[in-house]
């Protein structure tokens, strides 16, 4: 009677020790679980918060789609508010030269490109550089924020095709 008593007992420790060891790995399943998902949903709102342009902080202006650069110069740019092609003395042409901004139009991947000319024609005139970004999808929100980074005084104008 005394051996069945500690074979019984040896089998309800038994099995007291595999539901600790289940419901250790089990936590451990969890731990991971919640570790992977909360990584994603931070990256996910860092990736969101690099590429976010509050709206309220720029000039939109909506126009038609896939058209040419000239298009868009020639109707954001009107003769009461700027010169267009204003040719500087090296032959180089501003986009639009307005009372205070020497302004450089250009597609929205190709935002170093204005940046670069902006600065330039800013400094021939004596004006502050300005861009004229043209977004032709949602992802081209991107671009507005590199140069955002630059913080180097640019004003940033959009102009949304999509």
């Amino acid at each position: 009677m005394v051996r069945s008593y500690k074979k019984s007992k040896n089998k309800s420790s038994k099995k007291f020790k595999n539901k600790v060891e289940n419901a250790a790995v089990n936590l451990g399943v969890k731990f991971v679980a919640f570790a992977i998902s909360f990584l994603f949903v931070s990256c996910g709102i860092f990736y969101f918060s690099l590429n976010y342009v509050p709206k309220s902080r720029y000039e939109e202006q909506v126009m038609l789609p896939k058209m040419k650069e000239a298009y868009y110069v020639s109707q954001w740019c009107r003769d009461d508010f700027g010169k267009r092609e204003f040719i500087l003395w090296d032959n180089t042409r501003v986009d639009c030269l307005t009372k205070d901004y020497a302004i450089e139009f250009d597609f929205a991947h190709k935002w170093a490109e204005s940046v670069g000319q902006s600065l330039y024609y800013a400094k021939m005139t004596g004006k502050k550089p300005a861009v004229a970004l043209i977004l032709t999808n949602l992802k081209d929100y991107k671009y507005v924020k590199r140069i955002e980074r630059l913080d180097n005084g640019i004003k940033i104008f959009l102009i949304k095709t999509f």
